[in-house]
């Protein structure tokens, strides 16, 4: 088994024309490099008729309709993350029961308000409910704001993840851009935050410094956008620890954190 938690597709309402060729080649390299399941999620309408990180509810509820469609296509090879934004709060929880109740396996939130805010205190109480993670998208160490995005860093996560501790948080991308080792420090009290080794960096002591600061339980393996340098991280895993402990971050850790029945059985 080889779960990568942490993927995205396209539909035919995102900017990109190759949608069908993309999601067709994000299967066929995650055949060649081994991966079992694709835990993904769509974000809206990628930018095309609202923001990527503020989706309007109709670009929302039609990505994750869409997503529901390709998991149901491909039952044996992709689960689902249900995106929402929570500022719009009602309806942010009525598409999670809704696609939950459809088959999906956890929550995606990205940058629509800042992981601090309390408007994402009533949809950590449902994933609490219904015991599913959410994947919390992270700039490692914030140091300013960005144009078109309320992003957050491991320091807001973990304000969150302290208010809610039966919710268990996939802290975004540490290879994704910034101070991973700032988001480190913050992360080693939080015992209900995991995570997620994917996006494009793949800087010299970032696994190591991942194991020294959350150990082997807490490691999630995932690929982000770019499957090559998952596969490259996945290697260097090989190398660096027993096969046990590669199996846990590769699929038994993530296994352990969506709901029971969420994979196949090993």
């Amino acid at each position: 088994m080889l779960i990568d938690v942490h993927a995205h597709f396209l539909h035919d309402r995102t900017p990109r024309t190759d949608w069908r060729e993309r999601n067709a080649s994000r299967l066929r390299a995650g055949e060649r490099v081994g991966i079992t399941i694709h835990v993904a999620s769509i974000l809206g309408s990628w930018g095309a008729t609202s923001p990527t990180y503020f989706p309007s509810l109709t670009d929302l509820r039609y990505g994750n309709d869409f997503l529901l469609g390709l998991q149901q296509r491909h039952p044996d090879r992709i689960r689902g993350y249900v995106a929402v934004n929570p500022n719009y709060t009602a309806e942010s929880l009525g598409e999670i029961a809704r696609c939950l109740d459809a088959g999906m396996i956890g929550i995606k939130l990205a940058a629509s308000r800042r992981a601090d805010d309390p408007l994402l205190d009533p949809i950590c109480r449902l994933a609490a409910e219904r015991d599913v993670p959410i994947l919390h998208h992270v700039w490692q160490h914030r140091r300013r704001d960005w144009p078109g995005q309320e992003a957050s860093d491991a320091r807001e996560l973990g304000a969150l993840a302290a208010r809610h501790p039966r919710v268990r948080f996939l802290l975004a991308h540490i290879g994704g851009g910034g101070d991973w080792l700032h988001s480190l420090h913050d992360l080693r009290p939080l015992a209900n935050v995991f995570v997620d080794l994917s996006g494009s960096g793949v800087d010299g002591g970032m696994l190591e410094a991942c194991l020294d600061a959350v150990g082997v339980e807490r490691l999630l393996w995932g690929c982000d956008l770019t499957i090559e340098t998952g596969w490259a991280k996945l290697r260097y895993l090989e190398r660096l620890l027993p096969r046990d402990d590669v199996e846990r971050v590769g699929w038994r850790n993530a296994a352990g954190l969506f709901p029971p029945g969420a994979f196949p059985s090993d």
